[in-house]
């Protein structure tokens, strides 16, 4: 069983178990690598479920209280909230005062490799927010901003139902790109295209083997400062 637009691509590419070698360049700095992480999806996604056991998804607030749709976790030295007091990074799950669960290595691994393949070398995630998406549910057009270490590249792990991606320029009026993404792919971007506003259209309801009725997508940042583990 495959998940929706996933089958096309499949059949299309059809005996590539993982990294099928294709890579789009979306702007200077921002790549797809497609499939680059089918091969290890099942070790990631079983790392997302003990992270998940630990500090478990929750639908967070927005400064202005409302209610995101996205569900969200973290792992790594800092984790990213939000609620009426701000967007930021904490060392500590404001639900239960603990440090966030430990990134895994195969995220470490993952992120260094796909960064380098872009031409980040020398890249080291300190923090990791893992998303999951629920059919409907979007992410509105945003920069991340609330990072110190803005010269780092970000990247963005793509697990289960397919999903558009909006990937738009450096002002919010500037008309995004609307790229498929489907099991596996990576996007990874940095230097000028670091502060592009990006987003996710509503997920389209379907069903994966992987991820059952929703998108994990696990998003890779240096958030500290430069230099700092």
């Amino acid at each position: 069983m495959r998940c929706g637009a996933q089958a096309v691509i499949d059949d299309l590419f059809a005996g590539l178990d993982g990294d099928d070698g294709r890579r789009e360049t979306l702007a200077e700095g921002a790549m797809i690598l497609r499939g680059f992480v089918r091969a290890r999806a099942q070790s990631l996604l079983a790392a997302v479920g003990e992270i998940a056991a630990t500090a478990p998804f929750r639908h967070m607030l927005t400064p202005g209280g409302l209610r995101m749709s996205v569900a969200m976790s973290n792992c790594g030295g800092l984790g990213w909230v939000s609620d009426p007091r701000g967007y930021r990074y904490s060392p500590v799950d404001p639900e239960n005062g603990r440090q966030w669960p430990a990134m895994p290595d195969s995220f470490v691994d993952l992120a260094r490799s796909a960064a380098a393949e872009a031409g980040f070398a020398d890249f080291t995630p300190d923090a990791c927010l893992l998303n999951r998406y629920a059919a409907g549910s979007r992410l509105s057009l945003h920069q991340d901003r609330d990072e110190i270490d803005r010269g780092a590249p970000i990247v963005s792990v793509s697990l289960g139902l397919p999903a558009v991606f909006l990937f738009g320029g450096l002002k919010r009026s500037d008309s995004p790109a609307r790229i498929l993404l489907v099991h596996g792919d990576v996007v990874v971007w940095g230097g000028p295209s670091r502060l592009r506003y990006h987003g996710v259209q509503p997920i389209k309801a379907g069903r994966c083997p992987e991820t059952g009725d929703c998108r994990i997508n696990l998003t890779l940042r240096k958030a500290g400062p430069p230099g700092s583990a």
